[in-house]
């Protein structure tokens, strides 16, 4: 079975999509953070599937594990 999450420099430049579409990770949980629900993202893309959907909220959870912080932006004091 191939991993369902995939980064290829030739699709999407470089961002992680699930395999065999062009669908990346970013697009799922901006919409999904935008209050789609499951069932409207899966209407909305029909070559997704609910197990690629999750896929991609596991491969964001591994990669914000990692010890690298990204600031969101600066604080007023």
């Amino acid at each position: 079975m191939s991993e369902p999450i995939l980064s290829d420099p030739a699709v999407m430049m470089g961002k992680p999509v699930v395999s065999g579409t062009r669908i990346t990770v970013e697009l799922i949980l901006e919409k999904l953070a935008a209050g789609e629900s499951m069932e409207q993202l899966l209407e909305a893309h029909p070559r997704l599937t609910k197990p690629a959907v999750l896929a991609a909220l596991n491969y964001a959870a591994k990669v914000l594990r990692a010890d690298v912080l990204y600031p969101l932006g600066s604080r007023s004091a």
